[in-house]
């Protein structure tokens, strides 16, 4: 199931190994990163989910654990921006490929600058959306932040 979603085309192009995690997704939930942990018995904190944010005028991406928010002050910051926004869902949809709830911070139709919070690198492994509702992928740190192309910075609160 969803092996061949565009998040694990990226992967395997870039030939870093990743185990796939598909899960039953409940329709009627819209915390899809708490469901992952959840269904999958996973900290939370391991579980990071993908943000689209408009930081002035251009949509970059924003990968924090499910278990927090996205300050967007500290994103702004941390990219030398003077105000970070959530991005326009349907502009979200449109640029990256995927539906809300299942937008995987690899293989986007588009690439867009991407900050990982830092306390990715707490991880032997972390979890992140395969690029569709019901399928997360586990990969390293390491790998994550080299598949985006990421920074990584304090951009998490609780």
């Amino acid at each position: 199931m969803a092996l061949g979603t565009p998040a694990t085309v990226a992967l395997d192009a870039l030939g870093i190994s990743f185990i796939p995690h598909p899960y039953v997704h409940d329709a009627g939930t819209s915390e899809f990163g708490l469901e992952a942990a959840t269904v999958l018995g996973v900290d939370p904190e391991q579980v990071f989910k993908t943000l689209m944010t408009m930081v002035d005028d251009e949509m970059i991406v924003a990968v924090v654990p499910v278990s927090g928010k996205l300050d967007l002050k500290a994103f702004a910051s941390t990219l030398g921006g003077k105000k970070a926004s959530m991005a326009d869902p349907v502009s979200a949809q449109r640029r990256t490929g995927y539906v809300l709830g299942g937008i995987s911070p690899l293989g986007q139709r588009t690439a867009h600058r991407t900050v990982i919070d830092e306390t990715v690198e707490l991880f032997d492994t972390v979890f992140v959306s395969g690029g569709t509702r019901g399928f997360d992928i586990e990969l390293t740190p390491h790998d994550l932040i080299r598949a985006t192309a990421a920074i990584t910075a304090a951009i998490a609160r609780a």
